[in-house]
């Protein structure tokens, strides 16, 4: 395809809908690949702006530079003219999750609570923006490697802020919530129902509401309990059971209160279930979010610090670095207790979500290790590299250095009080 619009240079179609087509485009100024979403000429040209899918586009278009998550595919410009209307996204190579909704084609069941928990924190910071989806499917979540996803198409999208009237039945029927066939007001909870249904096709290879006729689908959807996902495949656990039944409660008020609840019940069935040998990145999450250092972080850049750290276990009596050696990592102790030392004397013990090493962090390595660190226990622990920590956003870097400055000012102050005491 030789076609342009814009700056952006079209090279295939990526998919069709009823109000336009998605294009693999390359925006030659940048030479970065985007997804590009556009109208049907014949919509631009006729009477059709008050149509409801024309003003799902616009509803999408408006969200440009709004949503900054990095599990949600970015809106990164839009444009309604009387000739064109497009809207160019973050393009994501990885394909979409319907790819994974087969028998035969099912994802390991960690991976799968994994994702889930990424969705969460996507439609989460969406809805603290005001948004609710509106149609949370398979194929409105991309891939972009391994479990990281990115929720997209956010065409359906009701702004709470919004003035104008919204058309509550926008939505795949097969993903609608009861609350969304009824035209009931819609909130988080609705868009909690419809990734229920996602995460029961990912883990069984199944819908769990399905029939031949749009008025029996709606009919059971409302009244007709789905069978227990274990009861299709019996890897799965009890504890899975519980929290996909509960998301797919005929009520709003059954399901989870928010969304972080949600989240710390796949956390915590990820952590009892999965992953022996590998940390799954819910687990990271949760474990940095808790942190005093980085509380004034946001959620998106908690995930930054979780995609760019590396993260072990080790077993008691290991040492974690040494006193004289060289290195520049920040660490942080997610779980357990290790004993720092100098010269073999006890400076002390560090625990749960403290740090270490910042000296050597600040400093960029140019000064050996202070002091010897040791596990006392069974520990987990986080390690940042200054090269990786370069990769953070500009806010993110700034707040994670302030902090440790602050730190490293107490702890001087902490020792100049012994000593004048001693």
């Amino acid at each position: 395809m030789t076609r342009r619009i814009g700056k952006f240079e079209l090279r295939k179609v990526l998919g069709k809908g009823t109000s336009g087509t998605v294009y693999l485009a390359v925006d030659t100024f940048s030479g970065q690949d985007v997804a590009l979403k556009v109208l049907d000429p014949e919509i631009v040209a006729g009477q059709e702006l008050e149509k409801s899918h024309t003003k799902q586009f616009m509803n999408e278009a408006s969200l440009a530079g709004k949503l900054s998550h990095p599990h949600i595919a970015a809106i990164l410009e839009a444009a309604v003219t009387e000739d064109v209307g497009y809207i160019a996204m973050e393009y994501v190579d990885g394909g979409n999750l319907s790819q994974f909704t087969q028998p035969g084609k099912l994802l390991p069941v960690a991976d799968t609570i994994e994702i889930a928990f990424k969705s969460c924190g996507a439609l989460d910071y969406a809805f603290r923006q005001g948004i609710v989806h509106r149609d949370i499917k398979p194929a409105n979540i991309m891939v972009s490697g391994g479990t990281n996803i990115k929720v997209t198409d956010f065409g359906a999208a009701y702004l709470h802020q919004a003035q104008q009237t919204q058309i509550a039945d926008i939505g795949s029927p097969l993903y609608m919530s009861p609350e969304q066939i009824t035209s009931q007001q819609l909130d988080h909870r609705s868009d909690m129902f419809a990734l229920g249904i996602v995460l029961y096709e990912l883990l069984t290879g199944t819908r769990p509401f399905a029939a031949s006729s749009l008025s029996e689908l709606f009919r059971i959807i409302l009244s007709v309990e789905p069978a227990a996902p274990s009861t299709l495949r019996p890897e799965i656990s009890p504890q899975i059971d519980r929290f996909v039944m509960r998301m797919l409660s005929k009520t709003p008020a059954e399901r989870y209160p928010t969304w972080a609840d949600l989240a710390l019940d796949l956390a915590e069935v990820g952590r009892l279930s999965v992953y022996l040998q590998t940390i799954p990145d819910s687990e990271k999450f949760v474990a940095l979010r808790r942190m005093a250092l980085v509380e004034r972080l946001g959620d998106a850049e908690i995930w930054e610090l979780v995609h760019i750290s590396q993260w072990r276990r080790v077993p008691p009596r290991t040492v974690i670095t040494r006193e004289g050696d060289p290195g520049a990592s920040l660490f942080f102790l997610a779980d357990g207790e290790a004993k720092v030392t100098k010269q073999g004397r006890l400076l002390n013990v560090i625990r749960t979500d403290e740090y270490f090493g910042e000296i050597a962090y600040i400093k960029a390595g140019e000064v050996p290790r202070q002091a010897t660190v040791e596990s006392i226990t069974d520990v987990t622990i986080a390690e940042f590299e200054p090269t990786a920590c370069e990769l953070l956003s500009v806010s993110c870097q700034r707040q994670l250095t302030l902090a440790l400055l602050h730190t490293v000012v107490d702890r001087l102050m902490l020792a100049d009080g012994r000593i004048v005491r001693a």
